[in-house]
């Protein structure tokens, strides 16, 4: 397992948003759920963020198709 801390979450993977917002989409479920490493350090999986990722594009595709 990888993981993948907020700052990398923009420079590896693209994804713009703020922690913020991160955290509204995760409370929402729909964005991975975070991994707590300590009091004021979380990271996540990166398979999951792929993972993620992927479905979204999935959908968009799905989207074009109908």
């Amino acid at each position: 397992m990888k993981l993948i801390t907020f700052s990398e979450l923009k420079q590896t993977k693209g994804i713009p948003y703020t922690r913020v917002h991160l955290s509204r989409l995760v409370q929402h479920g729909k964005f991975p759920q975070p991994i707590k490493l300590s009091e004021n350090r979380i990271a996540w999986d990166e398979e999951e963020i792929d993972a993620h990722l992927a479905s979204l594009a999935a959908r968009r595709t799905i989207a074009k198709a109908a």
